[in-house]
């Protein structure tokens, strides 16, 4: 998918070498699965998106809004090199860059990968309800000169994400997004970009607990699933 300047990908589970509940292209080490097997599932990611995976930046999500802005400095070695436990990562759920041929990624299983880009910098955000609330989208557009794009990638559909009281409350403001216990957190990013004067919005529309051919999903699965990925690349190297 293109957006302003950057190319975006959104992995599904297929195309790699893991097996069992983690088949095929999962690119979670902090699973059960082979780490030998999720690093060459990285390799092949990488390669999808065209990007070496040297160049990719990726923190240790904790459901926060922490935002690294990459410009200028190399990422770590976490993707390329996973280490299992997490190793130094820094706790991160989202990423900017203005540098070419850097990809900025993160790890989904539910939540909802979200691209932006104005053709001069590039972010990446995991957006669960948690950052959703705690206003990763507006602090990440905050960063930007001008309007950028959004994609929206796959995540729980409003069709399987019944919440508790907490959480409906967190979203009371946003017009639709929920009925009953159920809530559309993609209504609620579209409703956040919306406000931010967003008019460039792709999404795909893909439930990912709908889907278990397609994609992994820690509330289908009982937790025990792989991860898939959102990785924007800025154009150029």
């Amino acid at each position: 998918m293109r957006l302003p300047g950057a190319t975006v990908t959104f992995t599904t589970r297929q195309g790699g070498v893991s097996e069992g509940p983690y088949e095929s292209l999962n690119l979670g080490i902090l699973t059960d699965d082979d780490p030998i097997r999720v690093r060459e599932n990285r390799r092949i990611a990488a390669a999808t998106a065209e990007v070496d995976p040297e160049r990719m930046a990726m923190g240790w999500q904790v459901h926060g809004t922490e935002i690294r802005d990459w410009t200028g400095r190399a990422p770590d070695p976490g993707y390329a090199h996973p280490v299992p436990g997490g190793g130094d990562l820094d706790k991160l759920d989202g990423h900017l860059t203005r540098d070419p041929g850097v990809g900025l990624l993160v790890l989904v299983a539910d939540c909802f990968p979200v691209a932006l880009s104005d053709g001069e910098q590039a972010a990446m955000l995991h957006c669960g309800w948690r950052p959703l609330a705690g206003g990763i989208v507006e602090k990440a557009l905050e960063r930007f000169d001008g309007v950028p794009a959004a994609a929206v990638g796959p995540g729980i559909g409003g069709c399987c994400y019944e919440v508790g009281e907490e959480v409906l409350a967190a979203f009371a403001d946003v017009e639709g997004a929920a009925a009953g216990r159920l809530l559309d957190l993609r209504a609620v990013i579209a409703a956040k970009l919306a406000a931010a004067g967003v008019t460039d919005v792709r999404h795909v529309d893909r439930c990912t607990s709908c889907e278990p051919e397609l994609y992994f999903s820690h509330r289908r699965d009982g937790g025990v699933t792989g991860r898939q990925a959102g990785i924007i690349v800025r154009d150029g190297s």
